[in-house]
């Protein structure tokens, strides 16, 4: 969750280098050669259903390319401060999107953590009265992006939940990252076509292979091997961890203020994931 966080804030650098659809397609395009020996079914694992190829689709269309494309406009328009507080709001959506597409019960707590996320998002946005009308639109326009990117992401979960356990975590991360590579392609090849790739620093690649392997490997893999040890209830606490990461690099990186509203905001979006995952803890 921390490296997650951290690759939200600092995405914010690469944006400013390369246009959005192409950064997606070369992050896409790094993570599957990385992933490479990833792809083929392993011995003892199932052959995959039609079933499972549609949701494999779906998990890659939401949660690898809807959410890149939302996510990477997202931060370009606003600040990594802003990207943290909506991001936190992940648990509270997936609760929503948990109740309306698999039935399942939201608890009172649960109930009053969406509240906080909500309040802590309305409150980032709205309060920009010390800002100019274009800026504070764009921000606006930003934060609403980022919130898309917020119900991709839980998408990416809910859809999740339906894949078969007989499908390695390796395998489907690899698959997953094949099809957003697919689905990319016509956008980023266009536009590496008239990119002058010769003009981009060495700092600049090494933060997209970082990029590029965090967003599709690694964090896959350490969430995965985690929950080996965690039970997943108790696992979405640390989920807190990744807006807290991406202030940091807000603050500590891009030089970004942090100002009153954001530490009402923040307080908001922290209870919200709190809430949001507490009940789970218990139960546990």
């Amino acid at each position: 969750m921390a490296l997650v966080g951290s690759y939200v804030g600092l995405s914010k650098l690469l944006v400013a280098v390369f246009p959005v659809m192409l950064l997606a397609w070369l992050r896409f395009g790094i993570a599957a050669v990385a992933m490479a020996g990833w792809v083929r079914r392993q011995p003892g694992e199932s052959r995959l259903s039609r079933r499972d190829r549609w949701l494999l689709f779906w998990e890659s269309f939401f949660g690898n390319f809807l959410f890149s494309v939302c996510m990477l406009l997202g931060v370009s328009m606003t600040s990594a401060l802003a990207a943290g507080v909506i991001m936190a709001a992940i648990p509270a959506v997936v609760a929503v999107f948990s109740w309306a597409l698999l039935k399942e019960r939201i608890s009172g707590p649960v109930k009053l953590g969406i509240a906080c996320a909500v309040a802590g998002i309305a409150l980032l946005s709205l309060g920009k009265s010390d800002a100019q009308a274009g800026a504070a639109q764009v921000s606006l326009l930003g934060n609403l992006l980022l919130f898309a990117a917020v119900c991709c992401e839980a998408l990416y979960v809910v859809i999740g939940k339906q894949l078969t356990g007989n499908v390695s975590a390796k395998r489907i991360s690899a698959l997953v990252n094949l099809w957003g590579f697919a689905l990319v392609t016509p956008f980023g090849a266009a536009l590496a076509w008239q990119f002058d790739f010769s003009a981009v620093s060495a700092g600049s690649w090494g933060l997209l292979v970082f990029y590029s392997l965090a967003a599709s490997m690694i964090t896959v893999w350490l969430w995965m091997t985690g929950l080996k040890h965690v039970p997943a209830a108790s696992a979405g606490v640390f989920t807190v961890l990744l807006p807290v990461s991406t202030a940091l690099v807000g603050v500590g990186l891009l030089g970004e203020r942090f100002t009153g509203l954001h530490a009402v905001a923040f307080g908001l979006a922290l209870a919200g994931v709190i809430l949001a995952t507490w009940s789970g803890r218990r139960a546990s």
